[in-house]
């Protein structure tokens, strides 16, 4: 193991969360904040302490760099980041108990959006910033970020592989270009101009500066955290309606907007994953408004609120203009199913990812042909390309793990004395990296009630979620720490 080039990946990322907690902390000084002032002026000096000594102590690290030091790297980063990026709430005295800044800041930077707080309009807006701004810095990645941003040195081709594999969403990374440097730049690109263009729309709406902000930061990342006790629900239908289009745009896999910069609209069209995640929405949206029509009395804002909210759960991003746990149990079972599927891979939503669905679907269709037929070759195609049969066992382990997993922690916070849909759903959110489940940690409600031991097992289940569960179980695994390579 590379001890020191990990080490000197997490300094620099920690630099890279000092310098982004400065805005964050410019609102608190504007405001007179001065708990918050106090809490971001600590968190920068113990982080930048921190990070220099880690730079000083690894800067002479070998560029020896595997696929085992990527998957640590990254799971230890967000361990990192998280802890530290915590402090601002904590110091400040506006979220009191650590294991709760935890909880927060964790949800923040996995894009889940489940929160501790009751009163999210209390905090102050220098927090609230902070709160927001880490969905979009999670949405994409903070590693991609360094990538992106870092000048290569000529002898980081190998590491920059390992590292976009372990931190980017789905089943396998695609190169858009022959440098996986220059991939990490061109996401970003996107990225920002996606979230550039969502700020504009917002503010064509007449919603606050501050507030559009927020929202488009939380939209991006697909998270969810709101500045308003009512999530979305106070906007305006157009201000609604932006939101639902642009999550929908920030589930796509954004290799299919390259392709279309490109002009390469036929590959866009051929995207097989793209097609099911459409298909999946449109066919909700049109089963659900019929099931809650009653409800509202009219077709528009029948389909209006089921656009939002199916929008909202596939990309796993949790926003609310209604309390859906008040909808038929045929809708809540549709949302149900949206949480466990999620958006695409290579977006900025979590789930199981549409991508990993198609190939699971297709694997099965295979697997009953051979039994009828077991001399019979076939294989697995995916938008006209043949799938490497080590990312259909990959897929396949990854679905036995999330299985697992999510059985194992509904499991270990049952013993909170919660109901089964409460505890089951709570996991499920947490685990997709959705935000809000259903009756107690509804989208009116939230994760205060939980204690302290099943908040870190949640912890654990966003951070596995958000990081498609490898890099966390390697950093559990004893021969990660024993093995000499």
């Amino acid at each position: 193991m590379n001890y020191k080039v990990i080490g000197k990946f997490i300094s620099r990322i920690l630099f890279i969360e000092a310098i982004f907690m400065i805005p964050a902390l410019l609102i608190s000084i504007y405001d007179n904040e001065k708990p918050a002032v106090i809490g971001f002026l600590g968190a920068i000096l113990l982080i930048m302490i921190l990070a220099f000594i880690l730079y000083f102590i690894c800067k002479k690290a070998k560029q020896r760099f595997f696929a085992k030091e990527g998957l640590v790297c990254v799971g230890l980063s967000w361990i990192v980041l998280s802890l530290l990026g915590c402090l601002p709430f904590y110091i400040s005295g506006e979220i009191p108990v650590f294991i709760d800044a935890l909880f927060e800041m964790v949800s923040g930077f996995t894009t889940t959006g489940a929160s501790i707080l009751t009163n999210v309009e209390a905090m102050s807006r220098g927090l609230l910033y902070w709160r927001s701004f880490s969905h979009w810095l999670g949405g994409m990645g903070v590693l991609v970020f360094l990538l992106a941003i870092v000048p290569a040195d000529g002898r980081s081709n190998r590491f920059t592989m390992h590292l976009l594999r372990a931190e980017s969403p789905g089943p396998n990374v695609g190169k858009l270009t022959p440098r996986m440097r220059d991939t990490a730049k061109i996401l970003y690109i996107l990225y920002i101009g996606l979230t550039v263009l969502n700020i504009i729309f917002l503010l064509i709406g007449k919603m606050p500066v501050f507030e559009a902000f927020c929202t488009a930061f939380g939209t991006a990342g697909t998270g969810g955290f709101g500045v308003k006790n009512n999530s979305i629900a106070g906007y305006s239908p157009y201000l609604q309606g932006v939101c639902t289009v642009f999550m929908l745009l920030f589930g796509v896999n954004f290799s299919c907007y390259y392709l279309l910069f490109l002009k390469r609209f036929k590959a866009v069209f051929k995207d097989g994953e793209l097609r099911i995640y459409l298909g999946i929405v449109f066919a909700s949206i049109a089963m659900i408004t019929a099931n809650i029509f009653s409800l509202f009395g009219n077709v528009k804002d029948a389909f209006h609120h089921a656009a939002f909210t199916v929008s909202s759960i596939i990309t796993t991003t949790g926003f609310s203009t209604e309390d859906f746990d008040l909808w038929p149990g045929f809708s809540k079972a549709i949302l149900l199913i949206l949480m466990m599927i999620g958006a695409c891979a290579g977006s900025t939503g979590g789930g199981l990812k549409c991508g990993r669905l198609l190939i699971l679907i297709r694997s099965v269709r295979r697997n009953i042909r051979q039994t009828l037929n077991p001399r019979k070759v076939e294989v697995i195609r995916n938008s006209g390309n043949v799938v490497d049969e080590r990312i259909v066992s990959g897929v396949n382990g990854y679905f036995a793990a999330y299985i697992l997993i999510v059985f194992i922690s509904f499991l270990l916070i049952s013993l909170d004395g919660q109901s089964i849909v409460t505890n089951l759903s709570g996991v499920v959110a947490c685990f997709n990296n959705i935000g809000p489940g259903f009756e107690l940690v509804g989208p009116t409600s939230s994760y205060a009630l939980f204690g302290a031991f099943s908040k870190f097992i949640l912890i654990i289940d966003m951070l596995a979620g958000r990081l498609e569960i490898f890099p966390i179980l390697i950093l559990l695994s004893r021969n990660t720490w024993t093995s000499k390579r």
